[in-house]
């Protein structure tokens, strides 16, 4: 994994960076890592060659603010509500109820049953919620067991708790497995709280990494060694991180919501401060990465300006059927209602962004997973009647 990184110099490339070429952890509460050395600000659309014909096929409907989909065995997916706080199992078209979590979860505005994660080898299902913890509201990530046949859940252990929650808005929460190791990805939103997100011992805000089985900081951590807090947080700075993905070449990404302004999409730096601060009172016509801020903070890969899209769950496009879009992120918009397909070279730079009008006819589209065989599933969040769809190129 990528060591924790501290420097001034604006040369270091960003390629260095995503693949954990320099060492040497910051002291705790230091700015490490340099920006980027170009940033790119609602980057105009340039065209790939032309995008395979892609078909759309229902996986499963009915649903109520499906927030994530991801896949088991034996061509099973799980999903989960929002609002209902229910994970289900589809297939062949067929939904049951995998662990209905209403007793559990605390439910209220854009927070809920969450972002899911899963580890099909040993049936393990990872989920992101809100919950209610000695008369307080807050965040917390929770592991199960699956039985053999996919039909309960069981052997509950809390992962991480203490993630602050107010009135469930910027509730945030993705959770992303790391490839290799054990480590997992907590992205979280700032609770609209504005001293969360540079407080680096609020776990609002940030990007965490955690032992996906005993829920302790990785370590090597930036702030591994800190008694607080910080000792989760890999970046901060974050106003309401949406999607995490993890390219083939083992660098990390989120996407985030934006104000009325400035989605985005990151790479991720260990220990970067990405510059959110709309502090005091909860300003939200400062810029997301505000550059006026003491230290480095790093610059976004993609802005949407303004407006923004409201970009959520992404996912890297893998395998030669799809033709140009392959390497590419995909990256699902709820007010945009469509799906971005986004090329970034080596370094992390932006090189094109493809917008497949084939996507843009199904509404609010909240997650989006790359399966094992090069598909993409997307959850629409609409409120009422949403799917579960399968992309696949003809």
């Amino acid at each position: 994994m990528r060591t924790p990184l501290r420097t001034t110099s604006l040369s270091v490339s960003v390629a260095a960076l995503a693949v954990g070429l320099l060492t040497g952890p910051p002291p705790s509460g230091a700015d490490p890592g340099p920006t980027r050395p170009t940033a790119v600000q609602a980057a105009p659309d340039r065209p790939l060659a032309r995008a395979p014909r892609l078909r759309v096929r229902t996986v499963a409907r009915g649903l109520e603010h499906p927030w994530d989909v991801q896949q088991a065995t034996g061509g099973r997916v799980l999903v989960s509500e929002r609002d209902r706080a229910r994970i289900s199992v589809v297939r062949d078209g067929q939904r049951r109820t995998l662990a209905d979590l209403s007793r559990l979860v605390w439910v209220s505005g854009e927070t809920g049953l969450l972002s899911l994660a899963v580890d099909a080898g040993s049936r393990t299902v990872w989920a992101c919620h809100g919950a209610r913890s000695g008369g307080r509201n807050e965040v917390r990530v929770t592991r199960w067991r699956a039985d053999a046949a996919w039909r309960r859940l069981s052997q509950r252990r809390v992962v991480l708790a203490g993630l602050p929650a107010s009135s469930g808005r910027h509730g945030g929460c993705r959770l992303l497995l790391e490839r290799e190791g054990d480590g997992l990805l907590v992205g979280t939103g700032d609770a609209a709280v504005s001293t969360n997100p540079r407080d680096l011992d609020s776990l609002g805000g940030k990007v965490l990494r955690v032992h996906r089985r005993t829920g302790a900081p990785m370590a090597d951590n930036p702030f591994a060694s800190a008694v607080s807090p910080r000792r989760f947080v890999w970046t901060y700075g974050h106003r309401n991180v949406q999607g995490l993905a993890q390219r083939d070449d083992g660098s990390l990404w989120s996407v985030e919501h934006g104000s009325y302004r400035d989605d985005e999409v990151n790479l991720l730096v260990a220990g970067g401060d990405y510059g959110w601060n709309p502090g005091p009172g909860y300003d939200e016509s400062v810029p997301m990465t505000d550059q006026s801020l003491p230290g480095v903070q790093q610059e976004a890969a993609w802005s949407s300006g303004d407006p923004t899209i409201a970009t959520s769950g992404a996912a890297w496009v893998r395998g030669a059927q799809w033709g140009p879009l392959e390497g590419t992120l995909a990256v699902a918009a709820l007010k945009g209602s469509e799906v971005l397909f986004m090329r970034f070279d080596a370094t992390g730079e932006l090189v094109s962004v493809v917008r497949p009008a084939r996507l843009a006819r199904l509404g609010r589209l909240r997650s989006v997973t790359s399966t094992r065989d090069g598909d993409l599933l997307l959850t629409t969040d609409n409120g009422t009647g949403d799917r579960v769809l399968r992309v696949s190129p003809r």
